[in-house]
């Protein structure tokens, strides 16, 4: 494990231009931000290495700027100590960053498929439509696009698996 200190050098920029793009605010997302890192040095032994640091830093960030809106909101004072519950362990926390970056690989992989297979797999998991739809937006039949969709899913597949 890196140092704290290369560690905040390392992400602390990323943090705090995730906050702003929350916030949208320069002061608090500096206090968040030192808040984020003060919040993980006290617990970064605890932290299982099941996702990129960056992602468990964000992840905190997120929290305290939703604990921060509940606040502002209903003027209820947070502990440190109940922020530091509800968001290092929490286990459907972990898992929501892990589905974070498993979405963001295949949102990569997806990029290097050929263009109709893109466009009928951003269809059908982004726009939900169903393969008749796609087909008749693409000019296609609904079997195209099952078959379009299937065969980029496979050669993702394949991609991962060469990889690995």
């Amino acid at each position: 494990m890196q140092n704290i200190e290369e560690i905040y050098k390392e992400y602390s920029t990323a943090v705090y231009k995730y906050l702003f793009c929350l916030t949208q605010n320069k002061e608090i997302s500096e206090d968040l931000t030192q808040e984020t890192f003060a919040l993980a040095v006290k617990d970064i032994k605890k932290f299982r290495g099941d996702c990129k640091l960056s992602v468990w830093l964000c992840q905190i960030a997120k929290h305290l700027w939703y604990k921060e809106l509940k606040k502002r909101n209903k003027n209820v004072n947070v502990s440190f100590e109940e922020i530091n519950e509800d968001v290092l362990y929490d286990e459907t926390l972990e898992e929501s960053i892990c589905a974070k970056e498993e979405k963001l690989k295949l949102f990569k992989d997806m990029q290097k498929l050929d263009e109709k297979s893109r466009e009928v797999m951003y269809l059908r998991m982004i726009g939900n439509l169903n393969y008749e739809e796609i087909g008749e937006i693409l000019g296609k039949t609904s079997n195209w696009s099952r078959v379009t969709f299937y065969r980029a899913k496979q050669n993702i597949r394949e991609e991962n698996k060469n990889e690995k």
